[in-house]
């Protein structure tokens, strides 16, 4: 199984010498309607966010401020993006484990979400997922 559909999307950006912007459109910029905004903050050095995958949802990641590693794992394989810059993001399809490691200080972790807050999207155990995957 590959990485399918899991990808860094540029976003467009609007240069300016007063400060650039950058804008996202849902089903225009990512493939998904967006039903929720949440964002990572304060993450302490040397901790880890993420270790789950979901049923359903689809997810945008973004590092709105500073940098930090987004790590994929399909059941087989695993893949590092490094995220680092506000005009692009990472694309995760469902059913993809995700960790996010190497925060920098004062790093801001954008996430757009396909849907609303479900705790029963969710699978927290790796052995479970990789069984769910075959």
């Amino acid at each position: 199984m590959e990485f399918t559909n899991c990808k860094i999307i540029d976003l467009p950006k609007i240069e300016d010498p007063r400060g650039n912007l950058t804008f996202i459109e849902e089903n225009n910029h990512i493939p998904f309607e967006i039903k929720r905004v949440y964002y990572l903050y304060d993450v302490p050095g040397g901790e880890t966010r993420g270790g789950h995958a979901h049923k359903k949802l689809h997810q945008f990641i973004i590092a709105a401020n500073g940098s930090f590693d987004v790590i994929l794992d399909n059941g087989d394989k695993k893949k590092r993006f490094h995220l680092n810059r506000s005009y692009y993001g990472l694309y995760i399809k469902n059913m993809i484990w995700r960790e996010l490691d190497n925060f920098s200080s004062g790093s801001v972790c954008l996430v757009l979400a396909s849907d609303f807050y479900d705790e029963d999207d969710y699978i927290r155990d790796y052995n479970i997922y990789k069984c769910k995957r075959k």
